[in-house]
């Protein structure tokens, strides 16, 4: 094999190099299937307004981020968008908006000018030849990577163990495909090339003639084309930068798709080097953004801006009456959306209950290790490392966690033997019909669940008694639980029971890492019941009842079932107080299931449960979808007001912040992992065909970390069509997050200028910021650049309402 030796790089290879890095961080990260979470599809873009990632992404990909015109209109017609709304999105439109209120609405009715994404080589070449090439690389890309990222599904890899750009080599030089499609030597150019990556590129880049200034929207053009292949590299990269480290995968991803442009070019020059000319040259300037670019972004803030308007009426009106005497119950759960519906259900069944919302990983970041399992399992948001070791198997378990594990080791070789090339087809025949009793058990009863280990988690023994104390009480103070406890609490973690859904990990906690939430909830739980923990926090201010119990439990969110896990060791509760408890979820799961019906195809109150056994259910449930507002505030600002499903909330007293370190961390962690939702959600809707998953219908998982639409090509990532829309029409409205607060706007603007990357998203427009005031009411909304402005109330909005 004939090899280049480089040993150095000139200045302009370096800017190449460092073109490359800026560009993988312009894609978004995507997680495998196995413990897959929301991710912002906008995150390299955070710097940029919406109409500017508009005049990116139209250039580097054809997408239009805003709904098509037609959504806008039909909601001036029917009075959801008033003239208020758009002359307020008007006010604070930037420089090149519609000129008045007429021209606004003229721009909504206009028919939709689609962007047209810039050409690159591949699609020149296309033209020129009339060979699809862009579709044979994504094919031969596509059925590269889904054996080189496997994760346990192929049989077998090509060039294990070595870098991306290593491992194509080594396949491209072997795969006579493009050849016999037409792009002659190209097996003996890839061989020829040199072993590295970045050598590669550099070299690409010279072939292609291509100038540093033209580098940056080029090479994120080539990343997104690639899809969820390029996302899944950014992803490594991104736990890589977690723990401190460095990993070059997205050079070699784009080296790769270099390669493919230099070779294309090497053959078509002739025909297409002038146009090629012309197209570096418009990749050297800035993209800008249209006039109806811009017109599309007032658009979108004045449909904010209505929703707002809508969340201020509801906050406005009137709270439940606060329980005075000593609660019966309370139960924290998840901020999750899908909390709102249940928690406003279970406190409606007994006025002495109260519902608590904070993150559901429960502020542990632990390294899980189930029973009998190889995988330690992150159970934390993706932005943070972990710093616990927890072990579902006590040491007097040793033996029957090793034999447990030995037969699941054989169960898996046993699963290659059923897959592979001799053997699959004389499986099915012979062993087919004894599976039907499983897919019987399966579909008329609920799967068994794995995540309910038959012993309780525990931290290791590594975990000191003074970390122990200290740690629990920075739980209870940032959940604003430093005093009035319950006697019965229960700390309910969430998980969604789905069968024959690859995307079911989407559906459990993603403060989790994309795990159910009931590790985490009983690790709390037996943290809480400690005897030894309580002299610590009694000492710490913080006294609990001794007669205050603490339960972990588990609100599966498809049934709306909760389980307890009374028997955790350490847990005291008597029987009266749990049969109480179970009734009073299983009166609130009937009025959630009710509910919920409400919004699900085919769905009536007594069938919502048996969704999550169907097979063929492609909507078990809605997720999230419909999340609009993030509120955090102390509960009784919200108790009974009736947000539909809609918001997340996270308890929160300012006046027991001492320092606002509390509001830091929700402004830090929560609302940015909540903005990762709602805006996986908005791309989903608003770009379908590069930030949405596809046809569930048509999905093939491939490599066991991602699904294809289809027999191949690239992997998808976001969120499938059938997660935001019913079939008729949309379910989940692409609206940015509106984060409210009940705090000082002296405490958020001094927390705003210390974390200039939180303060981006509001500046640049990607997520709303207002201050509740001590009625609960939207009084402050923030202007950016650290400025505030105040807020009507709506007492005329409400009473028309």
């Amino acid at each position: 094999m004939k090899t280049h030796s480089f040993s150095g790089h000139s200045g302009t290879d370096l800017e190449f190099i460092a073109s490359s890095e800026t560009a993988s961080r312009a894609i978004p990260p995507l997680w495998p299937l196995a413990a897959s979470v929301a991710v912002n599809p906008f995150l390299g873009q955070t710097e940029l307004t919406l109409a500017q990632t508009s005049a990116l992404l139209g250039r580097v990909a054809g997408l239009r981020v805003t709904m098509p015109n037609r959504w806008y209109h039909t909601r001036i017609a029917d009075g959801t968008i008033n003239d208020a709304d758009l002359m307020a999105a008007l006010a604070a439109a930037p420089a090149g908006a519609p000129d008045d209120l007429a021209a606004l609405k003229a721009a909504a009715a206009a028919t939709d000018a689609a962007p047209t994404a810039l050409p690159t080589i591949a699609h020149l070449a296309a033209e020129a030849s009339g060979i699809d090439w862009p579709g044979l690389i994504e094919d031969r890309i596509g059925a590269w990577a889904a054996g080189h990222f496997d994760a346990g599904q192929a049989l077998w890899q090509v060039a294990p163990g070595v870098g991306a750009y290593e491992s194509w080599q080594v396949f491209a030089s072997r795969d006579l495909t493009p050849e016999i499609a037409g792009l002659a030597g190209f097996a003996g150019m890839v061989a020829a090339m040199p072993a590295q990556a970045r050598a590669a590129l550099a070299l690409s880049c010279a072939s292609l003639k291509l100038s540093p200034d033209a580098a940056a929207t080029y090479f994120h053009q080539l990343l997104m084309g690639m899809g969820g292949w390029a996302q899944l590299a950014r992803q490594r990269l991104w736990q890589a930068e977690l723990s401190g480290a460095t990993d070059p995968i997205t050079t070699d991803m784009l080296a790769i798709r270099l390669t493919w442009e230099k070779a294309l070019l090497a053959q078509y020059a002739p025909q297409i080097a002038a146009r090629w000319a012309e197209v570096c040259a418009v990749h050297a300037t800035p993209p800008e953004a249209t006039a109806e670019q811009i017109a599309a972004g007032v658009l979108q803030d004045a449909a904010e801006r209505a929703a707002q308007r809508a969340l201020a009426v509801t906050l406005s009106a009137p709270a439940q009456d606060t329980p005075q005497d000593r609660l019966v119950l309370q139960a924290a759960f998840c901020i999750d959306v899908r909390s709102e519906v249940f928690r406003r259900a279970l406190e409606s069944v007994d006025p002495a209950i109260q519902t608590i919302g904070f993150a559901g990983f429960f502020g542990l970041t632990p390294a899980h290790r189930d029973f009998a399992s190889d995988v330690d399992e992150a159970r934390l948001p993706v932005l943070l490392n972990p710093v616990l070791h927890t072990t579902a198997t006590p040491a007097n378990a040793a033996h029957a966690d090793t034999a447990a594990r030995l037969r699941a080791r054989a169960e898996r070789a046993w699963g290659r033997f059923k897959l592979a090339a001799v053997s699959s087809f004389a499986f099915v025949e012979a062993a087919g019909p004894v599976y039907v009793a499983k897919l019987l058990r399966d579909a008329l009863g609920r799967p068994a669940d794995a995540q309910n280990a038959p012993h309780a988690p525990q931290f290791s023994d590594d975990f000191a008694l003074s970390d122990r104390i200290a740690a629990a009480a920075k739980i209870l103070r940032a959940m604003s639980l430093a005093d009035g406890f319950a006697p019965l609490v229960l700390l309910v973690g969430h998980g969604a029971s789905v069968v024959n859904n690859p995307h079911a990990s989407a559906l459990h906690c993603g403060a989790c890492g994309g795990y159910k939430g009931d590790v985490n909830a009983r690790l709390l739980a037996g943290l809480l019941n400690d005897a030894e923990v309580r002299k610590g926090l009694a000492q710490n201010g913080i006294s609990i009842p001794a007669d205050t119990v603490f339960v972990g439990a588990l609100h599966d969110t498809t049934t709306d079932d909760v389980t307890l896990f009374a028997s955790d060791p350490g847990h005291l509760a008597s029987g009266t107080k749990l049969d109480k408890a179970r009734n009073w979820l299983a009166a609130a799961g009937t009025l959630a299931r009710t509910e919920r019906a409400l919004r699900l195809p085919r769905a009536e109150a007594g069938t919502v449960a048996r969704r999550s056994a169907d097979w063929a259910e492609t909507r078990p449930e809605w997720a999230l979808a419909g999340c609009n507002a993030f509120i955090a505030a102390p509960r009784h600002r919200t108790r009974g007001k009736a947000l539909n499903g809609r918001a997340f909330l996270h308890d929160y007293d300012w006046q027991q912040d001492d320092g606002f370190g509390v509001l830091e961390l929700i402004l830090t962690a929560p609302v940015v992992v909540a903005s990762w939702i709602s805006l996986q959600y908005y791309g989903s809707v608003v770009a379908p065909q590069m930030f949405g998953a596809g046809n569930k219908l048509l999905h093939n998982v491939t490599g066991g970390i991602g699904v294809v639409e289809g027999n191949g090509g690239t992997l998808r990532a976001g969120l499938p069509w059938q997660s935001v829309h019913n079939g008729a029409e949309y379910v989940h409205d692409p609206l940015r997050l509106s984060v409210c607060i009940e705090a000082p706007a002296e405490a958020v603007t001094d927390i705003l200028e210390r974390h200039p990357n939180v303060r981006a998203l509001f500046d640049n427009g990607w997520l709303h910021l207002f201050l509740l005031d001590a009625k609960g009411q939207m009084a402050q909304r923030y202007d950016g650049d650290l400025k505030w402005s105040a807020v009507a109330h709506p007492e005329g909005e409400r009473e028309a309402a």
